[in-house]
């Protein structure tokens, strides 16, 4: 049986989630987005969980998608990545979890880390961490929220020069711009985490769900017709010659050329 790629254990009224692929750097690929979707939506429904707390295993939180794995889910609807009777954390293809995020973060934190980050309430960022929204720099576009989320968290000139260079920059930086609610000393996130998250459990759940459902609503209105044309956006981008020498390019760490074709 394959080694779980998303670990699981609740402490109290938090649940934690931890990315287990440190060999990869935690680069998602199709189990753990499927397992991490699953225990979204078990901690959605257990009545039990307040707060869910997201992490990763080892040095780096997530070096972004496991494209290799994940472009056989690729559609000409886009990409197919939450199962039945999941929650996609990112609050694209289905509604969000109903219960705050506490996102920590540490290390390499690229792409749908990013993005995850972005449909959390809270994150926490170790010193060491070096965030990028890189998808430009390999022929596509972010497909995990940042272009309508960045800009409305960060402000429209912080998340412009990032989502359209590819630059990664630091915590410190991500701090500046509010991208994240603080920077720890290096390995002290979770444990930070788990302070805020505690401090949200202390709450009245109920009253806590419906802050975050009425937050939520200007939210969702902005992001709803942006949203829908994201699919075949993406959709043609991976069918293009810019992707395919992206990917190259990658895959051989060098720097790739485009042509716009």
């Amino acid at each position: 049986m394959a080694e779980p790629l998303v670990l699981v254990s609740t402490t109290g009224h938090i649940r934690h989630l931890q990315l287990n692929r440190a060999e990869k750097m935690n680069a998602a690929n199709r189990q753990m987005l499927s397992e991490l979707s699953l225990a979204y939506a078990q901690a959605d429904t257990d009545p039990n969980v307040r707060v869910v707390v997201v992490s990763a295993v080892g040095d780096h939180f997530t070096a972004g998608l496991d494209l290799g794995d994940v472009l056989g889910t690729a559609t000409e609807s886009g990409l197919a990545l939450t199962p039945e009777g999941g929650i996609d954390p990112w609050g694209i293809t289905t509604p969000p979890i109903s219960k705050p995020v506490v996102v920590a973060v540490q290390g390499t934190c690229l792409t749908l880390g990013v993005e995850l980050i972005l449909a959390s309430e809270l994150a926490v960022a170790d010193e060491t961490t070096v965030f990028g929204q890189l998808e430009v720099t390999r022929g596509i576009m972010p497909f995990g929220g940042a272009t309508t989320r960045f800009s409305q968290r960060v402000g429209w000139a912080n998340a412009s020069r990032y989502l359209l260079t590819g630059e990664t920059f630091t915590a410190q930086e991500a701090l500046r711009i509010g991208l994240i609610n603080e920077v720890v000393p290096q390995g002290t996130q979770v444990d930070r985490a788990m302070e805020l998250a505690a401090l949200i459990a202390d709450q009245a759940p109920l009253a806590v769900q419906a802050t975050l459902r009425n937050a939520r609503v200007a939210r969702a209105s902005v992001e709803k017709e942006a949203l829908s044309q994201l699919p075949a956006e993406l959709a043609a981008l991976l069918t293009s010659h810019d992707f395919q020498a992206g990917v190259a390019a990658f895959t051989t760490r060098s720097k790739p050329e485009f042509t716009g074709k």
